[in-house]
């Protein structure tokens, strides 16, 4: 991941192909996002009871888990993604146990034959037991799995998921189109441990045995945000009273000896919010929390908790990247899913974009330019932004640079957009965008599924304008546009280059002794006539438009 740390060291992870790395992992298990198909495309899981037992000293876990599904055509079996190496120990359909011979899990797929055929509409009520030892992570949250640490001799544990998905923990449709309604997690931990968990505590209790159950209760959880995080946590914690009328939450779980800082990050939280509520819209999980876990991995954006590990480093810009980025993913990843993997960008690029308009918010037009110039840098544009449909984008491929591109390139197409649209129609499109309106309101907000093309629908329905040719060049064409300059005398002509059947329309500011004049660039071309011909000018002088640059190209190469 060397070449991705140069833009920032990224903790939300993609595909994680079948590789020398993951050899102890099912081919199934180790990917993602896998295509809905036969049976987990004929269903939605409605509801989820998730009960496990963590077994520190044995690096073990016990699963309970139960469904509540509806099938939306005829079935006659049911299947679920589940890491093979649980063994699952009983599986029962609307309260009657199946035999052996009923269900079987040899490849990652747990398929379970009915005792009757159900029809579209039917509800299905199923029961999963099942116990094992999660696949131990290398290099969390790169390369997925649970970590087992430990802080002063007390255990601490976190578990990664995003890259090889929600089975590597309990059964699921391991794909991030698929949204739980709502989920109850009962994590069960030695006494002296805290379990977090998403959404809102409902109760911590004392089993009597040496054991303690925190039961947790969450809506529209992404699935692969269901996580464990367990440690000999303190709590520190903040109301924070919106723009919008109501009082979120900003709750840290921190190791005793972190307090400090642990508060001081509260407080900073606050401004995040401030800034995403006044830029966007509401936090979309106000009703439950804003929630941070101190974890023994860099971080991860599980779902209104947090994973963070980036031990409170001073930052010149006088923020946590990590935390900021990470939060954004509660708007761009949590509330705004992307429809496949393939529009992963949307996730990565609008979050990393947040990075440097937040800072522009906070101190000022050269945070927001400095650190625009440095994501410029990374950006390698070898693959398109948007994988073709039926091709899954392979993140640790550092040649194609995918894996860097969704942020870096992801986050300088929207510096770009806003330039060509302004700030009056991008900032209403993506709150529709992340919303479905450009009202949204507290209490009334749930998520939606998006794709590239939705954006640019909505973005167009918001100028009145066909924005095919910029969607086409930057998204779904490798190659960035490249401006080629001719200068005549005192005549100078420009023209837009780019492998995509539509013109290149993008208004280009040129700036003449001094003095700027903008060229509309009709059909991709347009000319300047300067003063005389030794005139200095100088095309895109604010740095607004993502193209081809030679030296950054020829810096890459050297690399």
């Amino acid at each position: 991941m060397k070449a991705h740390l140069l833009l920032l060291p990224l903790t939300a992870l993609v595909l994680t192909p079948a590789s020398a790395d993951a050899q102890s992992l099912s081919q199934r298990t180790a990917q993602t996002d896998l295509p809905l198909t036969g049976p987990r495309a004929a269903m939605q899981i409605e509801h989820v009871d998730l009960a496990i037992a963590v077994l520190p000293d044995r690096r073990r876990i016990e699963g309970d888990s139960s469904y509540r599904l509806t099938a939306s055509e005829a079935l006659d079996e049911l299947a679920l993604d589940l890491d093979p190496r649980y063994n699952v120990t009983a599986v029962s359909i609307d309260g009657v146990e199946l035999a052996a011979d009923a269900y079987a899990n040899p490849r990652g797929i747990l398929t379970m034959r009915l005792p009757s055929a159900a029809t579209a509409g039917d509800t299905i009520n199923l029961r999963i037991q099942y116990e094992g030892s999660p696949h131990v992570a290398r290099n969390a949250p790169w390369d997925g799995g649970i970590v087992w640490s430990q802080s002063n001799g007390q255990p601490w544990i976190a578990t990664a998921f995003q890259g090889e998905g929600c089975d590597m923990l309990w059964p699921c449709i391991d794909n991030s189109a698929h949204r739980l309604g709502s989920i109850d997690t009962m994590w069960t931990v030695p006494t002296g441990l805290t379990a977090t968990g998403n959404g809102r505590l409902v109760s911590e209790v004392d089993n009597g045995d040496g054991t303690t159950t925190f039961h947790w209760t969450a809506r529209d959880p992404s699935n692969y945000g269901i996580v464990l995080q367990i440690g000999p946590y303190e709590l520190s914690e903040q109301m924070y009273e919106s723009r919008f009328g109501n009082t979120i939450p900003i709750q840290f779980w921190h190791l005793p000896e972190s307090r400090k800082e642990a508060r001081a990050l509260v407080r900073e939280m606050a401004t995040y919010l401030d800034f995403f509520e006044s830029t966007i819209g509401p936090y979309p999980f106000g009703d439950e929390k804003a929630g941070i876990v101190e974890t023994p991995h860099l971080g991860m954006e599980h779902q209104t908790i947090n994973a963070y590990g980036n031990r409170f480093r001073p930052d010149p810009l006088g923020y946590d990247w990590l935390l900021q980025h990470e939060f954004a993913h509660e708007w761009f990843a949590n509330q705004l899913t992307h429809a496949s993997i393939n529009h992963m960008w949307l996730h990565e690029g609008i979050g990393t974009w947040m990075q440097p308009l937040y800072l522009g918010w906070m101190h000022g037009e050269m945070y927001y330019t400095s650190e625009m110039w440095r994501q410029r840098r990374g950006i390698r544009s070898q693959v398109p932004l948007v994988s073709p449909e039926g091709e899954l984008p392979d993140y640790n491929d550092e040649a194609a640079g995918w894996g860097s591109d969704i942020y870096a390139k992801g986050a300088w197409v929207m510096h770009t957009m806003r330039y060509l649209v302004g700030e009056e129609a991008l900032f209403p499109a993506l709150t529709q965008l992340t919303y479905g309106t450009t009202s949204p309101v507290p209490g009334e907000i749930r998520p939606v599924s998006r794709t590239t093309d939705d954006f640019r629908v909505i973005l167009g329905e918001m100028t009145g304008e066909d924005l095919n040719w910029f969607f086409d060049a930057y998204f779904y064409q490798a190659d960035l546009p490249r401006l080629n300059v001719e200068q005549s005398g005192r005549t100078v002509a420009f023209e837009w280059v780019t492998p995509s059947e539509y013109a290149f329309e993008m208004p280009l500011e040129v700036r003449v002794n001094g003095s700027n004049r903008t060229l509309m660039m009709t059909g991709g071309r347009g000319e300047i006539e300067l003063p005389d011909e030794n005139a200095h000018f100088l095309p895109d002088p604010d740095n607004q438009i993502l193209m081809y640059d030679e030296a950054i190209a020829r810096w890459q190469e050297s690399r």
